[in-house]
């Protein structure tokens, strides 16, 4: 399952793109409509961070959940996703989201509402 903030027009943008495009074989759920206790994680944790969460409960975040989501989709896309998971690729792949997702309001298609507040910019606690 991936979970994403629904609130977010820049998440919700690229996950449109994902669901076109990408084509990936899991189930796509913004985190406000979601049981996140029921699937280990946190309300905090689902605004810091893109969540991919596996049918055992193991939840990966960020730059890893883009990852897992490239593999599941199979194809070509699991190259690229197969490298975000090795270093140094997987290294800049989250420098990478973390400018962008600490960003996002700034991104097309982002608001204000897009923002991520700043005393959660460092991460889940």
């Amino acid at each position: 399952m991936l979970v994403y903030d629904g609130d977010c027009a820049f998440c919700t943008s690229c996950v449109r793109f994902v669901e076109r495009r990408v084509r990936p074989r899991c189930e796509i759920t913004p985190w406000q409509f979601t049981d996140l206790e029921s699937l280990g994680t946190t309300q905090q944790r689902a605004r810091y961070e893109l969540l991919w969460v596996t049918p055992d409960g193991t939840v990966r975040g960020g730059a890893q959940a883009v990852a897992k989501l490239l593999l599941s989709a199979g194809g070509a896309w699991a190259v690229p996703g197969a490298l975000l998971t090795l270093p140094p690729f997987r290294w800049i792949a989250h420098g990478l989201y973390r400018l962008v997702a600490d960003r996002r309001e700034h991104m097309p298609g982002g608001t204000p509402a897009c923002a991520v507040p700043a005393d959660r910019r460092d991460g889940p606690s």
